[in-house]
């Protein structure tokens, strides 16, 4: 009797330590998912934004003109 006991003490350990290994590997599995999504898309959105286009005008003796377009629109700064 006493050996059954401590066979079956020792297999519901077993399967204790299995279930709980089990949800460890899941979990962190979970995150890392999670983590890579969002790092593509942050890459992505990155990518997407357009840089802002500095040109300059010279005008004969005058003061310069400045000419961008920062990716909604041109901007003239007389």
């Amino acid at each position: 009797m006493q050996n059954i006991r401590s066979l079956f003490i020792a297999l519901a350990g077993i399967t204790v330590f299995a279930a709980m290994a089990l949800f460890t590997v899941s979990i962190t599995l979970a995150v890392g998912a999670i983590l890579t999504v969002l790092m593509a898309a942050r890459a992505i959105s990155l990518r997407m934004k357009p840089a802002p286009v500095h040109a300059k005008t010279k005008t004969n003796g005058q003061r310069e003109m400045r000419i961008w377009n920062d990716g909604r629109g041109t901007i003239i700064d007389l």
